[in-house]
């Protein structure tokens, strides 16, 4: 039988041993950002009934989702984290405490064409603030707050939330008549960055049915710029003319003001009226956010309010507001613009100890030792040249090697080389520990990212 060639299917990552402590660290960040803002964490299946994933799909959902049977079971690979995520709190509503924090990191999966920096097995990193019947407004300023921390936390410097409210735009489209065909224009707006002004206006005219003076309007509005108060200071002119708008007109400036007492400065936020996102069920504040030296790249995170989180499972009122960061995506486009710090130690241990005895009872000793102080240590038991097993820990990049023969067992102590600097010192294990916390509290207080 002819040997079977391997490979991985397009679409799916896979990393190298480096680069995998490298995404581990960053979702680390993550999970401990998240966890610093009150968040709890949540894990759903990857396997769900096909009916409960589908219950608000339908369309492009369905044409992407990897659907199977098992005996009668009609199954399928979650797409996101948000549909189970209704699925959980509709279940469990009645057992927890409202507002429900919840975050989620876990992998997703769409059959769509794989391409560069698009996946099709991906890990999403979702926030969720649920409220029962209510939810204050304060919420839809503090998400894009954790987002801010997160990215900065990791090192990313010149990034920009920008944020917008689909009341706003629902009311001034009621405004010009256009009520009935919000949606299919903010569907159109959104493609703004992609396709530009002039194309978008096409669209609305031709497939919206627009006329050449409403286009224009939609276009003139959207383009208001400046400062945050000075496009608050605009919107205000359209104020008073229909109540949805004026709502989210508040709602909007409710969110600025919070936005900067969570701390966020307005150099990393921006009222931006292009701001829709592409999907219905968002009502009230929107979000994206941009890598403002890779505008090519789209949004890294993005979300929003919806008034329904769970409403094909349950007629109770469950309004959210929550955001998601493509995490797969972000970290491919991370490696690619080599913003990841290769400094960063990625090896799988802080310390090698090579036995050079026979009896690896003081080798096994000292690593259990060096454990318990936190120090992650590897034993290396293989029967090789001294050159291999040196080899073996200038490959992982390990900091430190120690060496353990007769003669440091005789003293109780090893011998530690810095693989880096090359020098190698007789100490006792409590002085080793001591030199190898001191150096990677030096070597590993970088930050991930590369600003």
């Amino acid at each position: 039988m002819p040997a079977i060639t391997p490979r991985t299917l397009s679409g799916f990552m896979e990393l190298l041993p480096g680069p995998q402590q490298q995404m581990e660290r960053f979702l680390n960040t993550l999970r401990e950002t998240y966890a610093l803002y009150g968040f709890t964490p949540l894990d759903t299946p990857l396997v769900e009934s096909a009916e409960i994933l589908l219950a608000k799909g339908g369309g492009e959902t369905e044409k992407q989702i990897y659907r199977f049977s098992k005996g009668d079971a009609d199954l399928a690979l979650r797409f996101d984290l948000t549909v189970p995520l209704a699925k959980y709190v509709a279940m469990h509503a009645g057992e927890l405490a409202f507002p429900f924090r919840r975050f989620q990191i876990g992998k997703v999966y769409r059959g769509e064409r794989a391409q560069r920096g698009r996946f099709r097995e991906f890990y999403q990193a979702d926030i969720d603030v649920i409220g029962d019947g209510k939810l204050d407004i304060a919420n839809e300023a503090e998400i894009p707050a954790v987002i801010y921390s997160t990215f900065t936390r990791l090192g990313l410097e010149r990034f920009q939330i920008r944020v917008n409210n689909r009341k706003i735009l629902n009311g001034f489209y009621a405004m010009q008549g256009l009520a009935e065909q919000s949606g299919e224009i903010m569907r159109t707006v959104d493609k703004l960055d992609k396709i530009g002004p002039e194309k978008v206006r096409g669209l609305l005219v031709e497939d919206a049915q627009l006329t050449e003076a409403q286009a224009d309007e939609i276009l003139k509005f959207i383009a208001i710029r400046g400062t945050n108060a000075q496009v608050l200071e605009a919107l205000e002119g359209y104020a008073d003319r229909n109540e949805l708008f004026d709502l989210g007109l508040e709602e909007l400036k409710a969110v600025t003001k919070y936005l900067a007492a969570f701390g966020v400065p307005e150099t990393h936020f921006a009222v931006d009226l292009t701001i829709a996102r592409g999907l219905d069920y968002y009502t009230g504040t929107v979000y994206e956010t941009l890598m403002l030296d890779h505008p090519e790249i789209g949004s890294i995170c993005s979300g929003g309010r919806y008034d329904n989180l769970a409403e094909y499972y349950t007629d109770r009122q469950l309004p959210g507001v929550g955001i998601s960061i493509g995490a797969t995506r972000l970290f491919y486009v991370l490696q690619e613009q080599k913003m990841l710090n290769e400094a960063l130690n990625t090896a799988p241990a802080e310390v090698l100890i090579l036995p050079m005895t026979q009896d690896l009872t003081a080798a096994a000793e000292a690593a259990t030792f060096l454990r318990a102080a936190g120090i992650r240590t590897q034993l290396y038991t293989e029967q090789k040249k001294f050159k291999a097993k040196m080899g073996y820990a200038d490959k992982l990049g390990i900091p430190f090697v120690a060496f353990l023969g007769e003669d440091e067992i005789a003293q109780g102590k090893i011998s530690l080389k810095n693989m880096q600097s090359g020098e190698q010192q007789l100490l006792s294990l409590e002085e080793a520990v001591r030199l190898v916390q001191e150096d990677l509290r030096v070597r590993d207080n970088g930050k991930l990212i590369l600003g």
